[in-house]
C-alpha cells in the first residue's frame, strides 16, 4: 500500500507503507480530531435536515402520512446509493481524500438551496392564514432539486470519511491496529454528537422558529465541517487509488471463462502469482489462496506457452486478483442481512414520528417536544453505549473469548439484529396500549391522546443499543474484510443497505395499505392513526427480523475471514 505525498523523515526512514519511522509525525490519533470533527458536523447538517423532513413535507408541501414519509424513506434511500459512485471515484481514480474534499462542493451547494427553497418568497410555499399551504410546481421541483444534490453529494462522504479516518492506522504495528478497532466506535459516536444537536436544538428551531433557520443552521455546520476537514491535510495518510476494481473484477471472470477447461492444480503455489512485488494492484496486499469459490481459480491458471512473455489481464490473473473477487461476493450474504435492520432503523424518521404525533408532547405546562426530537433518545443511547461497550464491554469480553476486539465482528453484528427484534416490540406493545386508550375512551378524531409521548422513550433507546453492535460492527466488518485497494467501495455497499432498508420500508408501507385498506375500511396506515392498526405494522418488522436474525446465523457460520499473505 503507497502513500500519496512525500512522507520520509529527516533521515529518511520510513515504515513499510511509506510513512516516517516516527508515528508521532503523522497518521495515529493527531489526525482522528479533524476526521471526527468533520464527521461530527457533517452529521449535523444532515440529521438537523432530514430528522424532521417528513413534518416539512407534510405541513408545509401539503402530504399526507404514506406519500410524506415515502418520499422520506425514497430520498434517504438515494443517501445510501450514491455513495457507490464517490466510493468508485475514490478507488479507481481520485483517493479518498480527494473525492471526500469535491463532493464537499455539492453538498454545501445542496444546503443552501435548501435554505433558500424555505425562506425566498417565490421559492417557498405560500401559506394562508388558515395555515394550509400550497406549493406550486415549481417550488416543489426547487425543494426536490435541493435535497437529492444533498444525497449526491453525501456519496463522496459517506463511503470515504470511515475509511479515510482508519487509513491513518497501520495494520502491521499491534498497538496502531487496536486502536484502529477503538477509532470505530469512537467515529461512530462522533455521528451521535451531530444527531443529538440535530434531533434536540434543531428540530425545536424547525418547529418553534422557522424553516428557514431549521434548514440555514445546518448549512453552515456543513462549512463548518469543510473547515475541519482541510485544516488536517498536511498530517493525513493517503492510500492512492488502485484503478478501477470494476475492471479487476471482470478480468477475473473473463479468464475464468476463457481457461474453464484448463484443470487447476491440486498444489495452489502453482497458480499465478507475483513474485517479486507485494501485489500487481496498487495500494494492496497479496492475499493468501482459499478454497471457497474455487471455480474462480481458474482465472488464475497459467495457460501461456511462454512464460518469459507478459501475461495477458483478460488471459490469467493473479491469485490476490482472484481473491479480492471471492472476498467481495463472500461479504454479499452478510451484507444482505443489514436490510432487515435497516428498514427497523428507518422507522425512527417515519413511522415513530407519526406515531409520536398522535400522543401529548407536553414537557411541563408551557412546553411541548416535536415528536421528531424524541430520536434525542437514540442518540444518547449511542453515546452512553459506545464508551460503556468500548471501555468495559471489550475488555470483559476480551478476557473471556481472547478475541482482542471482544467479540469477532460477525457475533457484534448478530447481537445488534437480535436486539433490534426487540425495539420493534417493544413500538408494538405502545401503539396497542395507545389504540387501547382511543377505543375505551372514543379518541377516534383527537389530534392527540392523553398519553404521554415520552412513552416512546423505550423504543428509542433499544434501537440505539442495537446500532451500537450492528452499524459499528458493519463499519470495521466491511473496511477490515474488504480488499485493500476497494475499502471505499465495499463502505459504500455496507451502506447500501440503508438504502434498501429505507426502499424496503416504502415498499412494506404500499404494500400493508393498499392489502388492509380495502372495502371502506382504513387499513394498518391510514391518515388518522386512531382508526388504524400501526402495532400490526411494527409486529410484521419484528417477524421480519427474527427470520433475518436466523438466516443471518447461518451465513455467519459459512463465512471465513480475509487472510492478507505473510510479507
Amino acid at each position: 500500500m503507497e502513500m500519496e505525498g512525500d512522507h520520509s523523515t529527516k533521515d529518511g526512514t520510513v515504515d513499510r507503507w511509506g510513512n516516517p519511522a516516527d508515528k508521532t509525525r503523522t497518521g495515529n490519533w493527531r489526525t482522528s480530531p479533524y476526521i471526527l470533527g468533520t464527521e461530527a458536523c457533517e452529521r449535523l447538517a444532515y440529521y438537523g435536515m432530514s430528522s424532521n423532513l417528513v413534518n416539512y413535507l407534510k405541513d408545509r408541501l401539503n402530504q399526507g402520512n404514506a406519500a410524506a414519509a415515502n418520499n422520506v424513506t425514497n430520498w434517504s434511500g438515494t443517501c445510501y446509493v450514491t455513495p457507490l459512485l464517490g466510493a468508485f471515484l475514490a478507488d479507481a481514480y481520485l483517493g479518498r481524500y480527494l473525492t471526500i474534499a469535491s463532493f464537499m462542493g455539492i453538498y454545501v451547494l445542496g444546503l443552501t438551496l435548501l435554505t433558500l427553497s424555505a425562506s425566498v418568497t417565490g421559492l417557498k410555499p405560500s401559506c394562508g392564514g388558515d395555515g394550509g399551504c400550497r406549493p406550486s410546481a415549481g417550488q416543489t421541483a426547487a425543494f426536490f432539486s435541493a435535497l437529492y444534490l444533498i444525497a449526491l453529494g453525501t456519496g463522496g462522504i459517506k463511503p470515504c470519511v470511515s475509511s479515510f479516518g482508519a487509513d491513518q492506522f497501520d495494520e502491521t504495528d499491534e498497538e496502531e491496529k487496536k486502536r484502529k478497532s477503538s477509532f470505530f466506535n469512537w467515529f461512530y459516536f462522533s455521528i451521535n454528537l451531530g444527531a443529538l444537536v440535530a434531533s434536540s436544538v434543531l428540530v425545536w428551531v424547525q418547529m418553534n422558529v422557522g424553516w428557514s433557520w431549521g434548514f440555514g443552521i445546518p448549512a453552515v455546520a456543513m462549512a463548518v465541517a469543510v473547515l475541519f476537514f482541510f485544516s488536517g491535510s498536511r498530517l493525513y495518510r493517503r492510500v492512492k487509488p488502485g484503478g478501477s476494481p470494476l475492471t479487476r473484477i471482470a478480468q477475473v471472470l473473463v479468464a475464468a471463462l476463457r481457461n474453464w477447461g484448463a484443470g487447476v492444480p491440486a498444489d495452489k503455489s502453482l497458480l499465478y502469482e507475483l513474485a517479486d512485488k507485494e501485489s500487481a494492484i496498487e495500494g494492496s496486499r497479496k492475499l493468501q489462496h482459499t478454497d471457497q469459490l474455487r471455480f474462480l481459480d481458474r482465472a488464475a491458471v497459467d495457460t501461456r506457452e511462454d512464460l518469459a512473455a507478459a501475461p495477458a489481464p483478460w488471459r490469467v490473473c493473479t491469485v490476490t486478483q482472484v481473491e479480492e473477487l471471492k472476498t467481495v461476493v463472500k461479504l454479499l450474504p452478510i451484507w444482505a442481512s443489514g436490510i432487515i435492520f435497516s428498514t427497523v432503523y428507518s422507522q425512527m424518521s417515519t413511522m415513530f414520528v407519526l406515531q409520536g404525533n398522535t400522543m401529548d408532547p407536553s414537557m411541563g405546562r408551557n412546553f411541548k417536544i416535536p415528536a421528531a426530537s424524541l430520536s434525542i433518545f437514540d442518540t444518547l443511547s449511542v453515546i452512553a453505549w459506545v464508551p460503556f461497550y468500548d471501555r468495559v464491554i471489550v475488555p470483559a469480553a476480551r478476557r473471556l473469548t481472547g478475541n482482542e476486539r471482544g467479540f469477532t465482528q460477525l457475533t457484534r453484528m448478530g447481537i445488534g439484529l437480535v436486539i433490534s427484534i426487540f425495539a420493534m416490540a417493544a413500538a408494538a406493545l405502545l401503539e396497542k396500549a395507545r389504540l387501547g386508550m382511543v377505543h375505551r375512551h372514543g379518541y377516534y378524531d383527537a389530534e392527540q391522546v392523553p398519553m404521554s409521548i415520552f412513552w416512546q422513550v423505550p423504543q428509542y433507546f433499544i434501537v440505539g443499543a442495537a446500532e451500537v453492535f450492528t452499524f459499528v460492527g458493519q463499519l470495521e466488518f466491511f473496511y477490515d474484510q474488504a480488499p485493500d485497494a476497494m475499502r471505499s467501495l465495499c463502505s459504500a455497499l455496507s451502506l447500501t443497505t440503508n438504502a434498501l432498508g429505507n426502499y424496503l420500508s416504502t415498499l412494506l408501507v404500499t404494500v400493508v395499505i393498499r392489502a388492509t385498506a380495502r372495502d371502506g375500511r382504513p387499513g394498518w396506515i391510514p391518515d388518522n392513526l386512531n382508526r388504524g392498526h400501526l402495532d400490526y405494522f411494527f409486529w410484521l418488522l419484528a417477524l421480519l427480523s427474527l427470520l433475518n436474525f436466523a438466516v443471518y446465523l447461518l451465513i455467519a457460520r459459512w463465512y471465513t475471514y480475509k487472510k492478507a499473505a505473510a510479507n
